[in-house]
């Protein structure tokens, strides 16, 4: 299981949000790029970024934190928040970004997605499905629309997605255990590798992912709160020792 540490950026520091909320903020460092060297140091092997700023206004609003992040840690980046353009992609991946994550447009214009896929291949494109009550939510989280979760994966899949973020809104900064139930019926359902986000508290929680048959979990506030032992999880829970990954 592909595990994923959280940097969540918003005015260019490193912070983390209870269920969304951009008034629930707790700051754990100014500077993103030093989260991220600790999070190599301690076994990383993929990150996963979101620019919550970028999220709200719809186009990158931290790139000089991602810049940063990119130059001082040779690791597989994967980035969500505002993407919404293919000129957005295009300049995200000529940064180093390996993987960019398409939330609001992939349901307000799925056929977009599509277009992506054809152009940069389905390794560099990630859907992220948020949402409330099985329902997904878009612009931030701010506003949620009449497509579900289900749906979306379905629809996304037919179009050549391989890689999706579930992040149960709800769930989010609480501390309270993934849904590993939606998690695993959206990865029976599609067959892919669906990564689940929102939650997550301890080891246990990584193990019942795990054994679910779950193929990726982003850890974010755990991590920050040391609940969760990054170093410890890696090596529970990453099979492939020995891989090198390359940006």
């Amino acid at each position: 299981m592909q595990l994923y540490p959280a940097i969540d950026m918003k005015g260019g520091r490193c912070v983390r949000l209870t269920q969304g909320a951009f008034d629930k903020e707790q700051i754990y460092a100014d500077r993103p790029a030093d989260m991220a060297k600790r999070w190599a140091e301690e076994g990383a092997s993929y990150l996963h970024l979101v620019d919550l700023d970028g999220a709200l206004a719809g186009h990158s609003v931290n790139e000089a934190a991602i810049r940063e992040i990119l130059k001082e840690v040779q690791l597989p980046v994967q980035l969500g928040g505002g993407i919404r353009t293919t000129e957005a992609v295009r300049h995200l991946l000529s940064l180093g970004i390996t993987r960019c994550i398409i939330g609001t447009r992939a349901v307000q214009d799925p056929e977009w997605v599509r277009e992506l896929i054809g152009t940069f291949g389905p390794e560099a494109i990630c859907v992220g499905v948020d949402a409330k009550n099985g329902m997904v939510a878009v612009a931030g989280w701010e506003k949620v629309s009449s497509v579900s979760a289900v749906e979306l994966c379905l629809q996304m899949k037919e179009y050549g997605v391989r890689h999706f973020v579930y992040t149960d809104i709800l769930r989010d900064g609480m501390l309270s255990g993934p849904n590993v139930e939606m998690t695993k019926a959206l990865t029976d359902a599609t067959g892919l590798d669906v990564i689940a986000s929102g939650g997550m508290s301890s080891m246990a929680d990584l193990e019942r992912l795990h054994e679910s048959g779950i193929q990726g979990a982003i850890i974010g506030k755990a991590l920050y709160e040391h609940r969760i032992s990054l170093r410890d999880a890696v090596e529970r829970f990453e099979q492939e020792e020995g891989t090198t990954w390359q940006r």
